[in-house]
């Protein structure tokens, strides 16, 4: 019997407080198991707004630990379910070191550990690098009861080194929850464009690594920014298989076949043909300019 695994991507907005998100994802999270769901995955943030719309100090106070009572929480859901658990936290790691970090949780419960977004934005509407410290823990991949899962998040999305070591470390499934939209002053201009950029990097993510890529994203509209929502799961020929909504809260249920990758890999072998004795240079911010 072929190896299905059908992630839940729980695509949502903010309800208004943290108690009220929290019950909304849990009743997600049950609701996605009981239709099948294996692997349930929160869209950044979960718990609160984005509050990196803007650099206030007091933005800190809705940062907590891990483990704590969240990830309790989530352990006690997963074990009950049955579901691989991934949810987006805002991690307090001790005075003043914040970071934006994903856990992941086994089907029975387990928390098996913590990704810390590696790549930090900073842009108006996006002001993380005021919040969030740098990852320390590179990229990570877990293996669950039901595949093995790279975790990323949001702005790492669009750096393809991190999906190759997610890879290369064993990935089945790359992971995004993510938190991105539309600023009013660019949509009419840029905004069809902007998000056919972020589903292409993924898509092509998919691809070059043969592997699936999901997608989870906010919608709503907090502040000045329209989340474009439109969550999705590629496979590794870069199809999309389901796309969320714009403008609506959505549970997506989709099945990615793992035994497929290796046949996949065969065909297109990326893996096997890469010439890692020249890409040394990787590791350079930049290179010298080499004349003609």
């Amino acid at each position: 019997m072929p190896r299905i695994t059908r992630l839940g991507l729980i695509q949502g907005r903010d309800h208004g407080s943290r108690d009220a998100n929290m019950q909304q994802s849990i009743d997600s999270i049950r609701s996605a198991a009981k239709a099948g769901a294996q692997v349930v995955i929160t869209q950044e943030l979960f718990l609160t707004p984005y509050f990196c719309v803007f650099q206030n100090p007091a933005g800190f106070d809705l940062a907590e630990s891990i483990p704590g009572p969240t990830t309790a929480t989530l352990c006690q859901v997963a074990a009950e379910t049955g579901a691989v658990v991934v949810a987006s936290l805002f991690e307090r790691a001790a005075l003043g070191v914040y970071f934006n970090t994903a856990v992941v949780i086994d089907a029975d419960g387990t928390l098996l550990g913590r990704y810390r977004k590696m790549h930090i934005p900073q842009d108006p509407g996006f002001e993380e690098k005021f919040y969030f410290t740098p990852g320390d823990l590179g990229f990570r991949v877990w293996q669950t009861r039901f595949g093995a899962l790279g975790v990323l998040i949001c702005w790492d999305q669009w750096f393809p080194e991190a999906a190759r070591l997610a890879t290369l470390a064993g990935a089945e499934i790359l992971i995004y929850p993510t938190a991105i939209g539309w600023l009013p002053d660019e949509k009419a201009e840029l905004g069809q464009a902007q998000h056919t950029a972020w589903e292409t990097v993924q898509r092509g993510h998919a691809v070059a690594n043969g592997c699936y890529v999901a997608a989870v994203n906010r919608t709503g509209i907090e502040g000045h920014t329209e989340f474009w929502g439109q969550s999705f799961v590629a496979d590794p020929y870069g199809q999309i298989m389901q796309r969320a909504p714009i403008d609506k809260d959505c549970d997506l249920l989709v099945d990615c076949d793992l035994d497929a990758l290796e046949s996949v890999r065969r065909i297109w072998p990326f893996l096997r043909d890469r010439r890692i004795d020249a890409y040394s240079g990787l590791s350079q911010r930049l290179l010298p300019q080499t004349a003609p």
